[in-house]
């Protein structure tokens, strides 16, 4: 402190007597910024280096299966960083380093093709072979131009769909074989009312049985966006990746608590609160951040390290490490903080896991699906 800087005997901002560097009422500091330049500065980093020094002490702890969140739940938690602020701060993270780290070429990304002719509507009102195969090209063609703009890990929901719609068109090409001969030709075809203002008055390109409505309105106004912003993904595919990861964030905010809810529902006799769940859920995230992480630095690697050889091997082993480590990590983890048998936490972990992959593979293919129409 600056010798012009004299000692307060009460606090500022309560006016509790003062006893110490910290005010015991209200935990304001005792060194006045204002009145010594040396404090101003120590104010300006004091709370960096504090989380900084945090931060590495719970990413330390982080690394070993359930360590943290264990410590955490029996209330060891004055020396890491909470895990909802750990959580966010690698996410973030995560996946800016994520739009640095991927890159992908313009030009023949996506190819180009004709905008589809208009189309009766889904399948069960095309009155002809030809009639058939309009409706295919037309959903297909929204479809594979979007499979081709992503990545190939994340390409099977796509892949899913444009099956279902080959099935279809079979389908209604068998109906139409077996109906008696001039019937197809001569078959009044059903008027459909007209689509809603916000589709712009198109016929849907997307129509998929079983979803309500307004599910498939999305769809097909998503639909629409998408074949809107193809020409420009195709001049500059990193578009549909940069927008892709800035989503990715906001949609972990709904799935860390969807897994904890389902962590409760497995765990119902633990006698655990959904929040201490929720703790496990979010340090589980936050080591898939780090571990992903991991894995786009040393792919950065990759292009520095170009001339040395032999690197590109040793880079690829340690992605592949990185990779089998993590699952292993959770179901480390998913025993140590609920302390059941391996068999039952395998079981578990096993069950679990494909659930909520199932909902993260959904999750992606529609991010990836808004990401195009959000361009």
């Amino acid at each position: 402190m600056s010798a012009s800087a004299s000692p307060l005997a009460a606090c500022e901002n309560c006016t509790a007597a003062l006893h110490g560097d910290f005010c015991h009422q209200c935990g304001q500091s005792a060194h006045s910024p204002v009145r010594s330049f040396g404090h101003a500065v120590e104010e300006v980093f004091e709370s960096f280096w504090h989380l900084d020094g945090r931060i590495f002490r719970t990413l330390r702890q982080l690394l070993l299966p359930g360590r943290l969140a264990a410590s955490y739940l029996a209330g060891h938690r004055a020396r890491y960083v909470p895990p909802m602020r750990l959580f966010v701060i690698l996410s973030v993270l995560t996946f800016f380093v994520a739009r640095l780290a991927v890159h992908v070429d313009g030009g023949t990304f996506i190819q180009q093709t004709a905008t589809p002719p208009e189309v009766p509507g889904a399948f069960r009102d095309a009155t002809s072979s030809a009639e058939v195969e309009q409706v295919r090209r037309a959903l297909v063609a929204p479809l594979a131009q979007s499979r081709q703009a992503m990545p190939e890990r994340l390409r099977a929901p796509l892949d899913t769909a444009i099956e279902k719609v080959e099935k279809q068109a079979v389908r209604r090409n068998q109906e139409l074989a077996a109906q008696p001969a001039g019937v197809a030709a001569t078959a009044p075809v059903a008027v459909k009312p007209k689509a809603p203002a916000s589709t712009g008055g198109h016929s849907k390109p997307v129509q998929i049985d079983g979803l309500p409505d307004f599910v498939n309105h999305w769809l097909d106004g998503k639909a629409a966006a998408i074949r809107k912003n193809l020409p420009r993904v195709s001049e500059n595919p990193q578009l549909a990746v940069n927008a892709f990861f800035s989503s990715v964030p906001s949609v972990l905010f709904v799935l860390v608590p969807l897994f904890a809810l389902l962590l409760k529902v497995f765990y119902l006799g633990s006698g655990r609160l959904y929040l201490e769940h929720l703790v496990v859920a979010l340090y589980s995230h936050a080591f898939l951040c780090v571990g992903l992480l991991g894995v786009l630095l040393l792919s950065m690697l990759g292009t520095p390290l170009a001339g040395i050889p032999g690197a590109d091997i040793l880079i690829g082993l340690a992605i592949a490490g990185v990779l089998v480590w993590m699952p292993i990590y959770l179901l480390v983890m998913q025993r140590r903080v609920y302390g059941e048998s391996w068999l039952v936490t395998s079981l578990k972990f096993t069950v679990l896991g494909w659930l909520y992959f199932s909902v993260v593979t959904v999750a992606t293919a529609l991010l990836a699906l808004a990401s195009l129409a959000n361009i």
